[in-house]
């Protein structure tokens, strides 16, 4: 199965994510709006976190 990471899940991110969900990829998503995360988690995505910061 191929894996896709996703970052941002605006007006055109959300829609294509769930176009490569739909076609039957394996969808890892990130967003600054955690609701926006959520919402592609229940149509079968994982969550992202990044594990260190560089700030």
């Amino acid at each position: 199965m191929m894996q896709v990471g996703f970052i941002g899940l605006g007006h055109m991110g959300k829609p294509m994510a769930l176009n490569l969900l739909q076609a039957g990829f394996a969808v890892k998503v990130f967003d600054v709006v955690e609701s926006a995360v959520q919402e592609l988690v229940s149509h079968g995505a994982k969550n992202f976190f990044f594990i260190n910061s560089h700030r």
